[in-house]
Order: structure tokens, then sequence, then C-alpha cells
């Protein structure tokens, strides 16, 4: 596994007391690097498959994702030690499950500890914990692995976020907002882990859906954390949480479809999703953009943390609202160096987006202090924040 802490930066903006701010951001990943060029054959070899046609499918979908690289727990050997994982319906939870288990609570420790590192208090001022994850199943949870594997004082409150998918990352930063309004003093760490390992099969005619998670999903652990009135020298805030929201949308329940079975966890993403976000984008996002007196004729004037589900969806969003090109970069980036890494990917698209606006401050494009930060996820489940960006 490997872990690095996120430098806050220099920071000019001030927080309104009593708002939620982000404090310190931290990820982690396991040591398997996968370069999405040679990601096809190795596919194919480890699972022992040479049909030519879904091959050449899966090198398509490859080229078309834009993700450049990614993070894997899976590896040689695990396959050698699991050879079942490769066959078709043989009843693998249990096994799935004991490698994800320990997977996740490692780079979550990890992605953890590099947060509270750059943060610079100790772990001890840690109050509340927040955890996500779609990649295991326990009793007890991973919450707890995870405040045990940190030292975490045994009267931390936890709360455990599971099987949000996409979303998830955004709806832990909302529970973590109203944990830290609602408790003056508080600081609440949040913690995210996947691995697709949880859903990993060998290809098949049957299920030719399931390369697109083949060609798009990563692995990895982020960390956040929040508190409101940061302690002045002490603390240096990155984001003001400002107003969160969450929408599902009717009668969409299977457009992402997931579910846990012997086999792992079988997931199936409908054609229409996109068009879907596209249609209910704007109508969320206006929402939040009223609250400071926005329009819709004002998108270019916001920042965006979009979790990146795919380009399809981001490539509408950008269309639909008009977006500048730069305005999506931040998600582009985490898309093309980690790919889909579900709950993970808004802690890398949040790193990017401080990157992007210290450079516009450089270059004195100094708007962009109030966005959204936005997850799409099953349900079909809308997440959005309005923030403020506290580093421009």
């Amino acid at each position: 596994m490997g872990s690095e802490y996120i430098a806050p930066g220099d920071i000019t903006k001030k927080a309104n007391p009593g708002k939620a701010t982000i404090l310190a951001l931290g990820k982690a990943f396991p040591h398997q690097l996968v370069m999405q060029e040679f990601l096809v054959d190795g596919y194919f070899k480890n699972t022992n498959c040479d049909d030519p046609e879904l091959k050449q499918k899966l090198t398509r979908l490859c080229k078309t994702t834009t993700v450049k690289t990614r993070y894997v727990v899976m590896s040689e050997e695990i396959l050698k030690e699991y050879p079942e994982l490769t066959v078709e319906g043989l009843p693998t939870v249990k096994q799935r499950l004991d490698i994800c288990n320990a997977a996740v609570t490692r780079m979550a420790i990890e992605a953890s500890q590099a947060c509270i590192k750059t943060w610079g208090r100790p772990k001890s001022d840690i109050t509340h914990l927040v955890y996500v994850s779609s990649s295991e199943a326990r009793l007890p949870g991973g919450d707890l692995y995870l405040a045990r594997g940190l030292g975490l004082s045994p009267e931390t409150h936890r709360v455990m976020l599971y099987f949000s998918g996409c979303s998830g990352g955004v709806a832990g930063l909302r529970v973590a907002k109203d944990i830290a309004e609602n408790n003056p003093g508080s600081r609440v760490l949040l913690a995210t882990s996947e691995t697709t390992i949880i859903g990993f099969k060998p290809p098949s005619p049957d299920r030719p859906y399931d390369l697109v998670g083949v060609a798009l999903f990563g692995d990895g652990a982020g960390a956040i954390v929040i508190g409101s009135d940061p302690v002045p020298f002490a603390e240096k805030p990155l984001f003001e949480l400002h107003t969160a929201i969450q929408n599902f949308l009717p009668n969409t329940e299977k457009t992402i479809d997931g579910r846990l079975t012997e086999e792992g966890i079988s997931f199936k993403l409908a054609r229409e999703l996109p068009q879907i976000i596209e249609d209910n984008i704007e109508g969320f996002c206006n929402k939040l953009m009223k609250i400071i007196g926005l329009k819709k004729q004002d998108y270019n004037k916001l920042f965006w943390a979009v979790h990146p589900g795919g380009p399809a969806i981001l490539n509408r969003m950008e269309k639909r609202l008009d977006l500048l090109p730069e305005k999506l970069t931040a998600s582009r980036r985490a898309l093309m160096d980690y790919g889909n890494a579900s709950s993970n990917t808004i802690v890398y698209v949040l790193e990017y987006m401080i990157e992007e606006s210290l450079k516009m401050k450089k270059q004195d494009h100094g708007d962009g202090e109030w966005g959204l930060i936005l997850a799409f996820g099953p349900g079909i489940t809308l997440e959005g924040i309005l923030a403020r960006n506290l580093t421009v």
C-alpha cells in the first residue's frame, strides 16, 4: 500500500463562524499500478479467456474511458491463492470478503494517517468517525476496525455508510458537515475505501456490461478532516461546506443496480444513466446556486468538483451547462490518473481542484470562490454541496 498527504497550500480566506470546513485531505492506494494500455492483455490472461470479440470490445472501452492509470488490490499472487475467482459460477463471496475486508481497512488506515499528518493535530482530537465503503460486509463494520487501527479513543462516535456507491464520498461529507456544525469543537474524520475485487469476474458474452467496469473502476482510499471554527495558526481550512442537499430520482432504481450474490457483487449500469443525469443536473444545481443569488447564466463563475463517473457524464454535464472546458479539469484529471474509484474519487478531485485554483490565482483568474461538490450514485441519488474555496 502507498499513502500521501495533500498539502493545504497558500490559505487566504477565512471561513464563516459555525460553518463546517475541510481542514485536511489524504489518500492511499494499493501497490499494484495498472497502465490502461496493458490492461486488456493482462485481464484476459489472468482470467484464462481467449474470446477475440470480447477482447476487442474491452480494447475499445479502454480507449473511450480516458483512464490512463489505476491502482488495484488484485494481483497475480491473489489469483494464485484464489484461482476460483476466475471461474464462472463458483460461490466465492467468502473468499472475496476475506480479501476485501482486510484491504479496505489497510487502505483506510493509511489514508487517514496521511490526512491526520497534514492536519497537524493529534489523533486524540478526532471526536467523530464517518466511514464509507461499498466493498465490504461484516459485523462489526469497517468503522470499528479503522478506529482500532488508528488508535482512536473508544469514545469516538462512529457512523458507517455502506453501499452508497459513487455518491458515498459526498454523502459522507454531508453527514460529517452536519456532525461538525451540531457539535461545537468536534473534529470529524471521514474515510472512504474501495476495491473492485468484490465484483471481479471473468469476461462473459452473457455480461457484456461487466467490461465497462473492467475498463473504468479503480481501488484506493481517501480521508478528510472536517470541523467548524478552525483554530487560528493550528488549522488551515481548504473549503467551507455551506449547504448540502440530497435528491433521489423516482423510478430510476434499476439504472445503477448492484446485488451481493454468492459470486460477489454483480453490477448493471444502464445505458441511459448519462442521459438521466443530464436531464436532471440543471434543476439540482440551481437549488444550491439560488442560495447565494446565482442563476444558470452564472455556471462559469463557479468551481466544479464533480465525481467523474465516466467521460460521458462529464461531457454531457459540460454541454448541458455550457461550462468552459477548464471547469471540469480536476474531475478529468482524477479520472485519468485513478479511474472511477467510487466513493474515494471526490477526495482526489478536491486535491486537484486546489492545484487548479492555485494555477488560476497565479494567472490572475481569481474567480471561482464559490462552487459545487457533486456526485451521483444508486437511486439514482444526487448529492450536492455548495462550497467556498478558501485557497483562492
